[in-house]
C-alpha cells in the first residue's frame, strides 16, 4: 500500500495532497499496490474530494488533529500504519511536512528521503530523485530493501489529475488524545503587503532584459491590460526593482499559471524549477541560446520592447 497524508489547513485541502495521489497512482501502475489517503482530523467533506483519487480513505478524527501538531499526528499515523502496513508513506515537503517527517522517521525508525521531485519503487526498493547544488544537479538515491519507506514530495512538481477514477472505501480509526508537550495555539497570518503570484492564472515575468527600473511600468501596463500579475526572476528582485514576493524560482515562489510569459529572462535552472509546470510557457529573449527556450511552448527571439506593442495591438483586435 501507498499511504498519502492529506494536508489540510484552515478548512481547505492543499493542492499538494492531490499531486501526491497522482504520483501514487503512477507508482501503483509500475508496482501494483493499493492507494490510501490518510485524513487526520479534517472536515468530513474532504472525504468526497479524495475518494476519486484513492482506493481507501483512513479517517482519524479528533479535536487534537484539527490543526497540525506533531505529537498527536505521530500517534494517529502510527495507528494508521499498524492498521494498513503501507510500503511507502508520502508527506508534503511543506512547512508542515518538514517539521513532521524527521520526527516520524526518528520515532518510528523509518528511512526518510526529503524534498523528492520523483519517486518510484524498483523491485521493492525505493528510488528517488532530488535536486542538489541549488538545483543544478539531479541526484538519484536508492535505498536498501526495507519494510517501509517515508518520503516528502516537493509541492508543485506533479499534476493533480485523475488518470483512473477510483471509488474509495472509508476506514475510521478511533483516537484517544493524550497529554502533549507541544500543542497548537493559533495561526498567525503573514502580513501580506503584495500580490500572491502563486495563485495567478496569467503571469508576465521580467528578467535582466528589462534593462532598468524605469522600464517596468511599460510591462506593468501590458500585464494590467491582459489581466496578468507581474513577476520577476532573481536578478530583478535582488536589485530591489520588484519585491521579493514577486520572485519566481528556487529562492522565490513556485507558480503554475495557465500562461507564463517570460520577458527578457534567460531561464537558469533555478528559475525553471519555479515555473516549469505552467500550462503554457511563452518566452521572449534576444538570445536564441537562452535556456528558457528549452522548456517554452512558444518562443520569440526578439527584444521584449519590440514584442510588447505587437502583442498589445493583437490583443486589442
Amino acid at each position: 500500500m501507498i499511504l498519502v497524508l492529506a494536508e489540510h489547513r484552515r478548512g481547505e485541502l492543499r493542492d499538494v495532497t492531490f499531486e501526491m495521489l497522482s504520483l501514487a497512482e503512477r507508482i501503483s501502475k509500475e508496482s501494483p499496490m493499493e492507494i490510501a489517503s490518510l485524513l487526520l482530523g479534517g472536515e468530513r467533506g474532504f472525504i468526497d474530494k479524495l475518494k476519486d483519487f484513492c482506493d481507501r480513505i483512513i479517517f482519524v478524527d479528533s479535536p487534537e488533529l484539527k490543526n497540525y501538531s506533531p505529537e498527536p499526528y505521530l500517534e494517529a499515523i502510527k495507528k494508521a500504519i499498524d492498521a494498513t502496513s503501507p510500503k511507502l508513506i508520502m508527506i508534503s515537503h511543506s512547512s508542515f511536512g518538514m517539521d513532521l517527517a524527521p520526527f516520524l522517521s526518528e520515532k518510528l525508525s523509518l528511512p526518510l528521503i526529503t524534498d523528492c521531485v520523483d519517486v518510484s519503487l524498483k523491485e521493492g526498493r525505493l528510488a528517488t530523485l532530488r535536486q542538489i547544488y541549488g538545483g543544478k544537479i539531479f541526484s538519484e538515491i536508492r535505498l536498501k530493501p526495507y519494510e517501509r519507506y517515508l518520503v516528502t514530495v516537493r509541492p508543485g512538481t506533479f499534476e493533480p489529475e485523475i488518470r483512473e477514477k477510483r471509488s474509495a472505501s472509508v476506514m475510521e480509526i478511533p483516537f484517544q488524545a493524550g497529554t502533549y508537550k507541544r500543542r497548537f495555539l493559533e495561526y498567525i497570518e503573514e502580513k501580506i503587503e503584495d500580490i500572491d503570484i502563486s495563485s495567478a492564472d496569467i503571469i508576465v515575468s521580467i528578467g535582466r532584459g528589462i534593462g532598468k527600473p524605469e522600464n517596468i511600468p511599460i510591462v506593468q501596463e501590458f500585464a494590467d491590460e491582459i489581466g496578468a500579475v507581474l513577476a520577476c526572476s532573481r536578478p530583478v528582485a535582488d536589485k530591489g526593482w520588484l519585491p521579493k514576493s514577486r520572485q519566481v524560482g528556487i529562492s522565490g515562489k513556485t507558480v503554475k499559471p495557465k500562461i507564463y510569459l517570460a520577458l527578457g529572462i534567460s531561464g537558469s535552472f533555478q528559475h525553471q524549477v519555479g515555473m516549469k509546470n505552467s500550462k503554457t510557457i511563452i518566452a521572449v529573449n534576444k538570445d536564441p541560446k537562452a535556456p528558457i527556450f528549452n522548456i517554452a511552448h512558444y518562443g520569440v527571439v526578439a527584444d521584449m520592447f519590440q514584442v510588447i506593442p505587437v502583442l498589445k495591438e493583437k490583443l486589442k483586435k
